[in-house]
């Protein structure tokens, strides 16, 4: 079996084809027969898991384990005690209110790697960084939790998914993972029988 975890960089689909030309996984990941386990959005960066072991791809795809997924999110201004705690409690997002998140204002900038094309943001309105964790996967959810509370996301990366992370991984990188980290990823789905089915069905956008 292969794990693989890629830094997406900015503007990839997470993906291998995509007929309208745009840069797909194909162009940073040469290992054959390997799926991504979930998604990330086209303008969001970091973490992808890919692998060919389909049951446990089907695991962690599935809303029941509940994989806890963290968040580094560029914000437009400074949010205050108020919309974090909106976020901790779960917000309405088209009349669907999410689970709590676990919402922190970071006191500085996150170590992370510049942008190939730069935020759009206001001169007279500062940015802050957020980490968010959570465990659904509903469509650009981060992005919609941040804009409720009124502070829409300029940049989102995601440096870590349950036990794994980027690391020192740029953009554009990957490598495989080391059998602790297999063993530690099973671990959070033991118990859950053979999946059925077509694994790749309703996978999640983040």
């Amino acid at each position: 079996m292969k794990y693989i975890i890629l830094n997406k960089p900015y503007e990839v689909l997470t993906q291998f084809t995509d007929e309208t030309g745009r840069a797909t996984l194909k162009d940073y990941v040469k290992v054959p027969e390997i799926y991504p386990v979930g998604r990330l959005d086209y303008d969001s960066e970091g973490l992808v898991l890919l692998t060919d072991d389909k049951a446990l791809q089907h695991r962690l795809s599935d809303p029941k384990f509940k994989i806890e997924k963290t968040y580094w999110v560029q914000v437009d201004g400074i949010p205050t005690e108020e919309a974090l705690a909106e976020l901790r409690r779960g917000v309405l997002i088209k009349n669907v209110k999410t689970a709590p998140a676990k919402a922190t204002l970071l006191a500085e900038e996150p170590p992370i790697w510049e942008r190939s094309k730069p935020i759009r943001f206001r001169k007279e309105i500062p940015t802050s960084w957020m980490e968010i964790k959570i465990a659904q996967g509903m469509n650009r959810q981060v992005r919609r939790m941040t804009a409720a509370v009124g502070y829409p996301t300029l940049r989102l990366i995601r440096p870590g998914i349950g036990p794994l992370s980027l690391g020192e991984l740029q953009p554009g990188e990957y490598r495989e993972l080391t059998p602790e980290e297999v063993s530690k990823l099973k671990s959070l789905t033991a118990g859950a029988g053979t999946a059925k089915g077509n694994p790749y069905k309703g996978r999640r956008r983040f």
